[in-house]
């Protein structure tokens, strides 16, 4: 296991940790692929169910590491390059996973970490943490799919707004503005992150997975391509076995009860 990346496992739900508390987690090209690593291989598990995400520390992660990228040999673009190979990796494959995403906001998610935190499907954030957009202020242009996330949580004009003066957003603005699922105190966004993951892993991943897919896609199809993308994901649930335990248990007025090790990506 790599010393970047902790990763624990308990119940079917997995505890990703960036573990460079020294550095505000920030993303070398080391951490970055070892993190695709990592999420590559718990999407593809069938005994994990749900992921949380957070960092050591103080920080989520404060985004890439500039000081390496400035010392590269042939100069930022060239890290910039080879950093985003990874990173971009990793956003693609939390919008991909057929599993719940959840990032435990423990301190500050500033620039790349920003967008990471964004591209997880629920963000549980301390009462102290701040969400720091972060690439206007050092001259950049917003990376790690954040141009992509942010104005689909918040708006265009809202993502703008946030984008082009860069101010610290705190935990209650955040909640406000649709940008995290909760705030809790300092502390607990950890246990909270992870009970709201063991609450997921015993629903149904199939569904989830399905419902995650058409709300995705449905900024990029008409009312009618959405419809049919509707009615095929609703037969694929109806006839998973997930599907048939969920109405047998509606009509016996009883609790599913799910296949645990069922987490496939549906067809």
């Amino acid at each position: 296991m790599s010393d970047l990346v902790r990763l624990e496992v308990q119940n079917q739900v997995a505890l990703v940790t960036l573990d460079r508390p020294e550095a505000f987690n920030a993303l070398d090209l080391a951490t970055a692929r070892d993190l695709s690593e990592v999420l590559l291989d718990l999407s593809s598990d069938s005994e994990i169910r749900a992921l949380v995400v957070t960092g050591a520390g103080r920080a989520f992660c404060a985004g890439g590491d500039l000081r390496r990228a400035l010392a590269h040999p042939h100069g930022p673009p060239a890290a910039f390059r080879e950093l985003a190979t990874f990173v971009h990796v990793c956003v693609a494959e939390i919008r991909r996973t057929p599993k719940p995403v959840i990032a435990a906001l423990n301190g500050v998610a500033a620039g790349g970490g920003f967008s990471l935190a964004l591209a997880c499907d629920f963000r549980i954030m301390a009462a102290s943490a701040r969400l720091v957009q972060g690439y206007t202020s050092q001259g950049l242009a917003i990376d790690a799919g954040g141009s992509f996330t942010l104005p689909r949580l918040v708006g265009l004009a809202r993502a703008l707004e946030i984008a082009a003066f860069d101010e610290p957003i705190p935990a209650d603005r955040a909640l406000a503005w649709g940008l995290v699922t909760r705030v809790v105190p300092d502390g607990a966004v950890v246990e909270e992150a992870r009970a709201m993951a063991a609450t997921l892993a015993q629903r149904s991943i199939h569904a989830f997975a399905s419902v995650k897919r058409l709300l995705t896609d449905s900024f990029d199809t008409s009312l009618e391509g959405q419809l049919e993308r509707e009615r095929e994901a609703l037969l694929s649930c109806a006839g998973h076995p997930d599907g048939l335990e969920g109405i047998r248990a509606f009509l016996e007025k009883r609790r599913p009860v799910y296949e645990r090790r069922r987490a496939a990506i549906p067809p």
